[in-house]
């Protein structure tokens, strides 16, 4: 009978231990359980965990020729583009004697704020001006272009393994903890 307290101490210890490296890291507490019976209900002040933010440049050119007259515009814009996960979707660890479990959505592109824009070339045609209408449309394209290079460059993915390192140097149990992303789309488990 002594064991049986004593394992599950231990295990409310690390369930305590695992929500503190949660509120630290993310300022949230997630769903909790122990032995398969919730031991802390999820609470979350923020619908959204940003782990990394990179700064992103891209160049986009707009031109245009109409009846011999050419008009160009090139833009150079930097964003800062966060990733990190969307705490809407279900966040909760469950402690088991042979490991853990920490289930959470896969990482995504949070946002893209704009920091710079530098016009490279404003040359207008003879009679094919460029019109206020040609460079809010080429300004407004320009988020989506940061938006993709962050997803070419694996952002999200980089945000997962962020959090595991980060949790893995936090949380010091023995048995293994494992990170479950989950979205629907795609299902895969990583393991410190």
């Amino acid at each position: 009978m002594r064991t049986t307290h004593q394992g599950v101490g231990e295990m409310e210890r690390i369930g305590k231990d695992l929500r503190s490296a949660f509120v630290d890291i993310a300022h949230l507490q997630p769903r909790i359980t122990i032995n398969n019976h919730v031991y802390l209900e999820q609470t979350t002040p923020t619908s959204e965990l940003a782990i990394v933010t990179r700064r992103i440049e891209v160049d986009h050119e707009f031109q245009n020729t109409w009846a011999g007259s050419s008009k160009r515009v090139k833009l150079h814009a930097t964003f800062a583009v966060k990733a990190g996960f969307d705490l809407r979707q279900d966040l909760s660890i469950d402690v088991r004697p042979d490991e853990i479990v920490v289930r959470l959505p896969h990482a995504q592109v949070l946002g893209v704020e704009q920091q710079q824009v530098d016009v490279l070339a404003f040359e207008n045609g003879l009679w094919n001006r460029i019109s206020a209408t040609d460079v809010q449309s080429e300004l407004a394209g320009l988020p989506q272009l940061a938006r993709e290079k962050a997803v070419g460059n694996d952002l999200a993915a980089e945000a997962e393994r962020t959090l595991q390192q980060q949790l893995a140097a936090r949380i010091h149990t023995p048995q293994p903890l494992r990170l479950v992303f989950t979205d629907g789309i795609k299902a895969t488990s990583s393991d410190r």
